[in-house]
Parts: structure tokens; C-alpha cells; sequence
């Protein structure tokens, strides 16, 4: 949940201003049409910290501080003592800022959860919501070591994704590069010794006019192009075409930023990312594990399914798994049984479902659930470590083929070349 300011028109007529909590923005826009007021500007509430918008917490120090204070809770540390106990040994400057500003709110009088969810940076909507739950159901302590839990399993996940695409970006960086310079620096000047040796209708291989088609495609379209021009053009006349190129692609950028941000936009990047091959695969994975260890944390709390499918659908990070979570969520709430609407749903594999059954029958949803979870994440485990072991092996040929291109396309010419001038 989030804080956000809004200037409206109410049913009366009049300007009206404030702040109002919500999701996400369109949520806000939609309470307030609710109320009979007509919005004019509703703008996410900027939390106010002297450190600013750069604050950031790292998964570890957000591990640490959920277990410490599980643990202190349990030893019966009053709530205020503790949080200024964590804040005072915390080293991130901005983390010990919210803390503090968490530690103020609860010694107003606010809930725990209420001066977490001011920080939707720092603290998610399930963060806060297992909270809330833990707060009512009087097992605050258990519910944060669920959670330490939860963000230890998320965190080694990215870990492990980061690590297995750190190799293969490295090394098509590394590709490009050597492309490029090899098309713009040595192809045309071999290019020239072809036409020295053969004259302008030599006979070259396909493969080699091709490579010489597009490094003279390049050199013409490239700022390479401008180069000889640059000791009888000032470079002031090249900056306004040069500025407006690089204008024109932050502007894309930019503008695609902010279309995948949308409701819509996310969606379809969302459903292009589950489509994609091997990524979609691991994507739709993580996101199961997480809905099915989530869910099991809300319905160990004594969560109502409701309210634990809605939570658990902002948690999964994707929003067409989201929007079928909703549904699944719909047909319950007409009396339809969950693990039977999990079995039809598109991206939930039938395990999933029928797991989820069991646990119905036997009232061990949640136990059911950790299991799932867990063999979810060895099946990232699995998938991630596998993709690891194959494309170092790809990246290998990848790279022996283009060098083995290249040295085709400039030996052979050249060796048929000198054989037809020594003849």
C-alpha cells in the first residue's frame, strides 16, 4: 500500500485536496470516483527522507533485521525498545531512517504494519500484510520468521538467476564488440586489398561479398561514416544530428519504460516474458514457488483465502498470473472449491491444483503448500543450473563459428586470388 496526494472536484462542486491510501494509482483514482469526487492529478505521496530517493535496502539487511526482531518479540522486548535497539546497530544510513520513522509511528500509537507499508520500497504488500495478520492474530513473532524465511528463498533465487546470466552477457558483449570493430576497422581495408588483388570484378565467395555488404552498410550508416568529413566540418554542425539520434532513442526508451509501468503495457510485457522460451519457463516456476510459499505463510496466519489469494496475486510478480489468481479468487468467492480452480487455470502446472486439493480435504493447506514450494524452487534450481551447463558449451561454437566465418571469408579469397596472379 501506498500514500498518494490527489486534487479532485467533489459531488458538490468543490476543489478539494488530500492524501489517500491505495495500492496502486489506479486504485486511488478509482476510490475516489467511488466517493462522487472527479480527480484532477493523483501523484504517489514521496516518503520524506533527508537521504532522498536513493535509499536503498539490501535482501540481507532485510533478513537480518526480520529475524532479529522475531527474535526479540519472542524474548518480550516491548515493540518501541526494539526497533530502536535495530535502528541504533543498523549500518545503512536509509534503513535506519525508516526504521526510526517505523519506531515514531508505533510509539503514536500506529500499528507495525501501518509504519511499514509507508516505505513500499523497503517493506512489500505481503511484507506488510503478514504483518498486519501476525499483529491480529497475536503471533507477530512467528509470522517474521515466515518472513525472514520467504525473503532468504527470494533472494537466493535472484542470486542464482544474476549468477547464471552474469557468463552469457558478459561474453555477447564481448561478441558485439568484436563484431563491430571487425566490420568498421578491418573488413573494409581487407575489402580494399581484394580490389588491389583481383581488381573491381573479382569472383568472391557468397559468404565473403556478404560479410563486405555489411561492413560497407555500417561504415555508411555509422558516425564512422562522418569521420573523414571531421577535419573539414567543424564538429559543432555534427552535434545537433548526433544529439537528436541519441534524443530519439531515450525518448523510446523512456516512453517504453513507461508503457510497460501501465496496467496494460505490464500485462502484455508480462505475457510476452511467459511466452518466451526457457526465460518463460523459469519465470512461471519462481512465480508458482512464491505464490504457493506465500499463500502457506498467509493461511498458517490464519488468513482467510480471500484475503491471502488477493495478497498472494500482488506478491507473485507478474500480472497475467496475477489476473488468474483473481479469477481463481472470483469463482471461489461463488462457493467454487480452490484446488478445482487452480487444475483449469492456464499457467498453474496440475500438481498445483490437485496438491491444493489434498490440502483442502486434509486441512493442511499450508503444510501442503510448503512442499509445493519447495520442490518448485529445486526445480529453478534445476533449470537454472542446467542453462548455466549448456550455455558456456553455445557460447563456445557461437563464438568458433564467427571466428571460423571470418577467416573463411578473408583466406580463401586471398589464397585464390595470389594462385590466379602467379598463373
Amino acid at each position: 500500500m501506498a500514500d498518494f496526494t490527489y486534487d479532485a472536484i467533489n459531488s458538490q462542486g468543490q476543489h478539494i485536496n488530500g492524501t489517500i491510501t491505495a495500492g496502486t494509482r489506479e486504485e486511488a483514482v478509482k476510490n475516489l470516483r467511488d466517493q462522487g469526487s472527479k480527480p484532477l492529478s493523483v501523484k504517489e505521496a514521496k516518503a520524506k527522507s533527508k537521504l532522498g530517493r536513493g535509499g536503498k535496502v539490501k535482501q540481507r539487511d532485510l533478513v537480518i533485521f526480520t529475524r532479529e526482531l522475531s527474535t526479540m518479540i519472542s524474548a518480550g522486548v516491548p515493540l518501541p525498545r526494539a526497533l530502536e535497539t535495530l535502528a541504533g546497530q543498523v549500518e545503512n544510513k536509509y534503513f535506519k531512517e525508516v526504521i526510526s520513522g517505523i519506531n515514531h509511528d508505533v510509539e503514536s500509537g500506529s500499528p507495525l504494519a501501518d509504519g511499514m507499508a509507508k516505505y513500499p520500497r523497503t517493506f512489500s504488500d505481503v511484507y506488510t500484510n503478514m504483518v498486519k495478520a501476525g499483529e491480529a492474530g497475536g503471533i507477530l513473532d512467528e509470522i517474521l520468521k515466515r518472513l525472514a524465511t520467504q525473503v532468504e528463498k527470494d533472494a537466493s533465487i535472484h542470486k542464482k538467476i544474476k549468477s547464471a546470466m552474469a557468463y552469457p552477457i558478459v561474453i555477447l558483449s564481448i561478441t558485439i564488440i568484436a563484431f563491430f570493430g571487425i566490420m568498421l576497422f578491418i573488413l573494409p581495408k581487407i575489402g580494399k586489398i581484394f580490389k588491389d588483388l583481383g581488381g573491381p570484378n573479382a569472383q568472391l565467395p557468397v559468404y565473403t561479398r556478404a560479410l563486405l555488404g555489411i561492413s560497407n552498410f555500417l561504415v555508411g550508416h555509422t558516425i564512422m561514416h562522418f569521420i573523414p568529413l571531421l577535419n573539414k566540418i567543424p564538429l559543432i554542425k555534427l552535434l545537433p544530428n548526433m544529439l537528436f539520434i541519441i534524443g530519439l532513442l531515450l525518448i523510446g526508451v523512456i516512453y517504453l519504460r513507461r508503457y510497460i509501468r501501465t496496467e496494460k503495457g505490464r500485462y502484455k510485457w508480462h505475457l510476452l516474458l511467459l511466452k518466451t522460451p526457457i526465460i518463460g519457463n523459469i519465470i512461471a516456476k519462481v512465480a508458482i514457488a512464491r505464490f504457493a510459499r506465500t499463500f502457506s505463510s498467509l493461511m498458517g496466519s490464519g488468513v482467510s483465502v480471500l484475503d491471502a489469494l488477493e495478497v498472494t496475486g500482488k506478491a507473485v510478480g507478474n500480472s497475467v498470473i496475477q489476473k488468474e489468481l483473481q479469477q481463481v479468487s472470483e469463482a471461489v468467492k461463488n462457493g467454487q472449491p480452490l484446488g478445482k480452480e487452480l487444475l483449469g487455470a492456464r499457467f498453474f502446472p496440475p500438481i498445483v491444483g490437485q496438491m491444493m486439493a489434498v490440502g483442502e480435504e486434509t486441512g493442511k493447506i499450508d503444510q501442503v503448500l510448503v512442499k509445493v514450494a519447495d520442490f518448485y524452487e529445486e526445480e529453478v534450481d534445476a533449470v537454472i543450473d542446467g542453462m548455466a551447463s549448456i550455455i558456456e558449451p553455445v557460447m563456445i561454437i557461437v563464438l568458433g563459428s564467427f571466428v571460423g566465418l571470418i577467416a573463411a571469408s578473408v583466406m580463401g579469397p586471398i589464397a585464390s586470388l595470389s594462385k590466379n596472379i602467379g598463373g
